[in-house]
C-alpha cells in the first residue's frame, strides 16, 4: 500500500505495476476498509494485448494510455498522472455491462500513472486537473 496526497486529501493505495494486475484492475471489487484507491504504475509495464479490465494503449509520442470499464462492478473516477501532476480526469465512469468488449467506451489520457477512486470522490474533494500528486510511502 501506499499513500498518495492530492490538495488536502490522503489516499491509501493499492499498488499495480505488473501487466496481469494492471489488466485486472478494479474488476469485480469494491474499495473497503484498507484501501480506497488504486494506483497503476505504467512506466515499466508491458504491453497488455487482451485485458478483461482495462485496454491499455500506449502511444510513444504521446504516451495516451485507454482505460476501460469492463467487469467493474462500481463507477470509477479515472485520474491520469505525468510528471506528479493530474493531466485528465474522467468523472464517475459507469461499468461497461456489454457482453462485447468492443463496444465499452475507452476512458483515455496522457500519463505514465493513473489512479481510480469511487465515482465521484474528485468532484467532492475539489479534485481537478493541474492539481500535483505527492507520494508519501
Amino acid at each position: 500500500m501506499m499513500k498518495i496526497k492530492i490538495n488536502q486529501y490522503v489516499f491509501t493505495a493499492k499498488v499495480v505495476d505488473d501487466p496481469e494486475n494492471i489488466a485486472l484492475g478494479m474488476m469485480g471489487k469494491t474499495f473497503h476498509r484498507t484501501f480506497n484507491a488504486m494506483l497503476f504504475l505504467l512506466e515499466k509495464r508491458e504491453p497488455v494485448p487482451y485485458s478483461p479490465n482495462h485496454y491499455l494503449n500506449l502511444n510513444e509520442k504521446k504516451e495516451n494510455i485507454c482505460f476501460w470499464m469492463k467487469n467493474c462492478i462500481i463507477p470509477l473516477d479515472i485520474i491520469f498522472i505525468k510528471d506528479n501532476k493530474i493531466t485528465k480526469i474522467h468523472h464517475s465512469c459507469p461499468p461497461c455491462t456489454t457482453k462485447n468488449t468492443q463496444n465499452c467506451k475507452n476512458y483515455c489520457g496522457v500519463g505514465t500513472m493513473v489512479i481510480e477512486v469511487n465515482g465521484g470522490t474528485c468532484k467532492q474533494l475539489n479534485i481537478t486537473e493541474g492539481n500535483f500528486v505527492d507520494f508519501l510511502q
